[in-house]
């Protein structure tokens, strides 16, 4: 049994939906639901949601940035260039534009935050399972 199977839930937002709009840029399942669709703001704001192990590939956010605001599970944060770090609820991460990332579960557990985005990503290449399997808690 994964940890944190609460996530699955919804914690504090609902789970959403099979996210299938980005299936392509992320490694297993993954679930969006977006939480503001105001078109006068210019900033996404979603729950996503993922299972044990599923991450998103590289990716860059151009003309703008990504909060991250973990609300349950335990997941990994990692830009280029730098070591990965483990992510709990209450944890807020800052994107700024143009910088090199990605973000997922754990193996072992289910993840959970809310991601405000601006700009425009740039979808990059996947985080391999070799270079996932050597990540240490």
């Amino acid at each position: 049994m994964a940890k944190h199977e609460e996530v699955k839930n919804g914690i504090i937002f609902p789970i959403g939906e099979k996210n299938e709009a980005y299936a392509q840029y992320f490694i297993g399942q993954s679930y969006l639901q977006g939480l503001i669709s105001d078109p006068e703001i210019n900033v996404g704001v979603a729950n996503v949601t993922f299972e044990p192990g599923c991450r998103n590939h590289w990716h860059v956010h151009h003309d703008g940035f990504q909060l991250l605001l973990v609300t349950g599970g335990e997941g990994w944060y990692q830009e280029e260039g730098k070591k990965a770090q483990v992510l709990k609820a209450g944890d807020v991460i800052v994107t700024h534009d143009g910088v090199k990332h990605w973000h997922g579960a754990t193996k072992d557990s289910w993840f959970e935050h809310i991601a405000i985005t601006s700009g425009t990503p740039e979808w990059l290449e996947p985080v391999t399972d070799e270079w996932y399997e050597k990540l240490k808690k």
